[in-house]
């Protein structure tokens, strides 16, 4: 296994261990952690050793979303926003995200996410393509970014809590408890924060006990019956009209500010009018 700067990986008794290692950013998913997280999935997928893959987050969140720095540059941001402008050039940018986001899905092996913390924006993403979801009970589960910077990249909220459920989330920009996620079918399980590393591994090791072509055929069908209502097309749409909403005054307005003013002053602008996204329902 090739070493990785923003992944650790270990594996044992038949569980391969993923970790988001980027703490200082909340685990943001930089495109450079992307890569890495892809590479090490693909890794552990074809490692004979392995029958399960687990997915969690080092440091206080499992993944706040993904990484919006603003560019380090005036040059780097006036190329940014070229990007964004030209609604062609950044459908093709956009589709780099359900790509690396289909890879996860299209795994071979079962793959269980742990989340705790803020499992935010690409946090809901990363979890969603996962094939079980296991959350703490005060993780705080949304996608606010919906506000002022666009629409999800990837869509799979449609079809884990259903079309109500899923406009709530996106016509909001709220966030859920993983103890109401769980009453909402949008996580297998909630459990006490302290608690969710052992109901992870405890569920990795049942499974680890059946042998991975079992695994992988039961899986399988599973997603099988997920393309029959069309969800790979749908991720791609995703994309698509993620970037035409690119377009919106009020996108480009959260660029400016996050530009001129910083990312934390963007994002009390965003979130101000709404009651605080930390404020789980």
């Amino acid at each position: 296994m090739a070493d990785y700067y923003y992944i650790d990986y270990q594996a044992s008794d038949g569980i391969g261990r993923v970790t988001l290692d980027r703490p200082q950013k909340l685990n943001a998913l930089s495109r450079d952690l992307q890569d890495e997280l892809v590479a090490c999935m693909l890794a552990a997928d074809d490692d004979p050793e392995v029958r399960v893959i687990t997915l969690r987050g080092n440091g206080r969140a499992f993944c706040a979303g993904y990484d919006i720095t603003p560019p380090a540059t005036p040059e780097a941001a006036e190329v940014s926003q070229a990007a964004r402008d030209n609604i062609r050039l950044d459908m093709h940018r956009m589709k780099r995200t359900p790509n690396t986001m289909n890879t996860i899905y299209n795994l071979s092996k079962p793959v269980i996410v742990g989340i705790h913390g803020y499992c935010l924006a690409g946090g809901t993403d990363l979890a969603q393509h996962c094939d079980i979801i296991i959350a703490a009970d005060d993780a705080q589960i949304g996608f606010p970014p919906v506000r002022s910077m666009g629409t999800p990249p990837t869509h799979m909220w449609t079809y884990n809590v259903g079309p109500q459920w899923a406009k709530w989330f996106l016509l909001t920009g709220e966030s859920v408890t993983g103890k109401r996620a769980e009453e909402l079918g949008l996580v297998w399980k909630s459990v006490p924060a302290d608690d969710l590393g052992d109901a992870v591994e405890t569920l990795a090791a049942t499974m680890a006990k059946i042998p991975w072509e079992l695994l992988a055929a039961n899986k399988s069908i599973v997603n099988k019956a997920l393309e029959l209502q069309g969800r790979t097309t749908l991720q791609f749409l995703a994309a698509e009209i993620d970037a035409v909403a690119h377009q919106a005054p009020i996108v480009k307005e959260f660029a400016k500010k996050s530009r001129e003013e910083g990312l934390k002053a963007a994002l009390d602008w965003r979130d101000g009018p709404f009651r605080d996204y930390r404020g789980s329902v």
